[in-house]
């Protein structure tokens, strides 16, 4: 059988970045015409970070469920991507565990053992709800490629997949592949809204009435790569808060940590080293972030009045 994203489905195109509605017919005999059930998940023995040997299609029977693929040493979009996830966790409340649940998926078996995935999905702060898993390498390439999220290998592409998100509900055979990127409250509403059982959705106001938004390049892109993990002025987070950080921190220092990270770390950056020691080992990611974009964010973040001490 094909994988989803090869299949002529019944499809609708949304205009939004890498993302694409797949609707399995919900209404009269829906769940029978769906053929995104046994007969096309793979249900391969995996394991999950605490060590239990798990089923795949076992996992995702008879339930809503969002699935990425990571690796816990990849540098570039992982960590963002997982940081991203964990606030969308947030948001779901005690839904996560009870009728959602989470797959994170190692690309990289051979390292990631269960143990690895326990330390990173800690750093995380991955709750009930949320488990991570391992393989073997056949298997987790068989699973990405039904799923829609296989990558091949690129040279170009340092990550080594893309950042996709998959979200579905086997019981209705609705599935959404969008970005793993995404804002974390439309994530969660596509999770909680989108696909299983619809809730009535009271009306909301027009979107022709709402007010122009007006946030500088910096600030999108705190908002939108930095947000995830550092806060401002509300607390260590996944990483440092970054209220007044400018004050405390070169801002040449800042901009050759911003722009290359885990270069610093391995050159044996005092202050990188030090901050990865307190932060768990975990890895920033690299932003590939321009001179200008790097520019631009400490200008925003040198904008934002200090509320706390570093």
């Amino acid at each position: 059988m094909m994988p989803l994203e090869n299949r002529p489905l019944r499809s609708v195109a949304l205009v939004a970045p890498m993302m694409t509605l797949c609707i399995g017919l919900v209404s009269g005999g829906a769940v029978a015409q769906s053929p995104w059930h046994a007969q096309y998940f793979p249900n391969v023995e995996l394991t999950t970070h605490t060590g239990a040997h798990v089923r795949f299609y076992d996992l995702i029977k008879g339930k809503t469920v969002a699935i990425e693929l990571i690796y816990t040493q990849c540098q570039f979009v992982c960590p963002l991507e997982t940081a991203r996830l964990a606030q969308v966790q947030a948001l779901l409340g005690d839904r996560m565990g009870r009728d959602i649940f989470f797959y994170s998926i190692s690309i990289d078996p051979a390292h990631d053992t269960p143990d690895a995935l326990k330390s990173f999905a800690r750093k995380y702060h991955a709750g009930p709800g949320w488990t991570f898993l391992t393989g073997k390498s056949e298997d987790i390439e068989l699973l990405s490629k039904k799923l829609g999220l296989y990558a091949a290998p690129d040279p170009d592409n340092k990550d080594g997949h893309i950042p996709a998100l998959l979200i579905g509900n086997e019981v209705t055979g609705e599935w959404i592949r969008g970005s793993a990127l995404d804002n974390p409250r439309m994530t969660a509403t596509m999770i909680s809204n989108w696909v299983g059982v619809h809730p009535t959705v009271a009306a909301t106001p027009s979107y022709a009435n709402a007010k122009p938004l007006h946030f500088t390049s910096g600030e999108y892109v705190f908002s939108t790569k930095c947000s995830p993990c550092h806060s401002l002025g509300q607390g260590n987070k996944i990483g440092p808060d970054l209220a007044g950080i400018t004050s405390v921190r070169d801002r040449r220092w800042l901009a050759r940590y911003v722009a290359d990270p885990n270069g610093m770390l391995k050159a044996g950056d005092p202050i990188a080293k030090t901050l990865s020691t307190r932060y768990k080992q975990m890895q920033m990611p690299n932003l590939q972030l321009t001179d200008r974009q790097v520019a631009d964010v400490i200008a925003f973040l040198g904008s934002v009045r200090p509320v706390r001490s570093q």
